[in-house]
């Protein structure tokens, strides 16, 4: 035995052994596929591996720990993103991902990674089998075809013409012929490099890779049946590193504290509804813009800035307003904090299924939005201790998740033939 091992000991120790290269690929349209990666190449020690970070250089400010190992990498505009979004269009095109694909040939050949992780870049199903490296996707659960969805229509053209009821039986008819149609881009290109359909589930597109690696926690976003290549990694929250604004002790915290953040994929415009809201309940608000609008008035009991550190104001809050998506949504649950979340595209409704079942918070619908409607619900929130008590069991399984152990644990399984 110990003739066999002696080998890999020595060749380990030898001056050609290099560390193992692992790149890290974000998708930019949203900042929770940026954050994601990004918050898993600051986990990995850098004395162990060569870390490459590829976004496109639009987020590169956000993220200076990694600027050392960052690498250009372009993704489509996240207007024209969040647009088809609502229109129910497909997001990319075959034009697109061949782009795509060429650009992650180029810069696999350039790198020669060991393991790619990406987050939603679906051109990783044929780049990465293209030139045969292990590939690991970042993915929620309920985008994986082992979740069991409930599907609610989001916000469409469709649902302001004909009302949400009527909307919702339409869509559950059309659904697996729209998410069948929303396949064909990447299946065509797929094909066209001599790779096997992806058959016509739009969540085996979205989750197609060698291992899947699940950003939420299995206590709340559990999965139908075992699947071979998929791990829960726990939830991967991120906030930006801006500085506490010059009112942040000026907030009156003898009442409830409010944090409001539609995100950036949020419907910015519904802000100033959300503040006229809260300004006749007893509470502070603090809010963020994210640089998105410009506020026409600001009411005397709130704090507008531009960013905030996520984590602290939804620490500091009673209770977080927002747009349901994964990285606010973790953030409160970091936090401790209950949620309302309005909910306009389908994944912030299948996130906020997921997370009101449990009791952690309430949906509203960005269609039903009214001053009423936030004004009763925040008050239902702030008023209920079952929310502030669920919250708190959802921040303790939070903490159940040791990121940088499982990633370790992860990546050693991903390159074990290359071990």
């Amino acid at each position: 035995m110990a003739a066999t091992q002696a080998p890999k000991q020595s060749q380990q120790a030898g001056p050609a052994a290099r560390k193992l290269r692992i790149l890290f690929i974000a998708e930019a349209v949203t900042l929770a596929h940026v954050a994601r990666p990004a918050v898993l190449a600051m986990a990995l020690d850098k004395s162990q591996y060569d870390i490459t970070f590829a976004v496109d250089p639009r987020y590169k400010a956000l993220f200076p720990e990694l600027a050392d190992v960052h690498h250009d990498l372009w993704s489509i505009d996240s207007k024209q993103f969040l647009t088809a979004l609502a229109k129910g269009e497909r997001l990319y095109s075959t034009q697109i991902l061949e782009r795509y694909i060429s650009d992650d040939l180029k810069l696999i050949e350039d790198i020669k990674p060991d393991l790619i992780v990406g987050d939603f870049r679906l051109s990783l199903s044929v780049s990465a089998r293209l030139k045969k490296v292990p590939y690991a996707a970042i993915s929620n659960t309920y985008w994986t075809t082992f979740s069991n969805n409930k599907y609610c229509v989001p916000q469409l053209p469709m649902t302001k013409i004909l009302g949400v009821s009527l909307s919702q039986i339409l869509f559950n008819l059309s659904r697996p012929l729209v998410f069948a149609t929303h396949c064909i881009p990447l299946n065509k290109v797929r094909k066209k490099y001599g790779l096997p359909s992806l058959g016509h589930d739009l969540r085996a597109v979205y989750s197609d890779a060698d291992h899947l690696w699940l950003a939420d926690m299995a206590e709340y976003f559990p999965t139908t049946k075992t699947a071979a290549n998929a791990d829960y990694i726990g939830p991967l929250p991120w906030s930006p590193r801006n500085k506490i604004p010059p009112w942040w002790n000026d907030v009156d915290d003898t009442k409830p504290i409010v944090y409001v953040t539609l995100g950036s994929s949020g419907q910015v415009n519904l802000l100033p509804i959300v503040l006229e809201a809260l300004v006749t309940l007893p509470v502070s608000v603090i809010a963020v813009t994210a640089g998105r609008t410009t506020l026409q008035a600001i009411p005397d009991n709130a704090y507008i800035s531009d960013y905030l550190p996520g984590d602290q104001a939804a620490a500091r809050a009673d209770l977080v307003i927002c747009n349901g998506g994964s990285l606010s949504t973790y953030q409160a649950i970091q936090g401790g904090t209950p949620i309302l979340g309005i909910a306009s595209n389908l994944d912030q409704h299948l996130n906020m299924h997921y997370l009101s079942s449990a009791g952690i918070g309430e949906v509203i619908r960005s269609e039903y939005v009214s001053t009423g409607r936030i004004r009763e619900a925040a008050t239902q929130l702030l008023a209920d201790t079952q929310y502030k008590n669920a919250a708190a069991k959802a921040q303790k399984a939070a903490q159940g998740y040791n990121i940088q152990g499982k990633l370790t644990t992860l990546v050693h399984a991903a390159l074990k033939p290359k071990l």
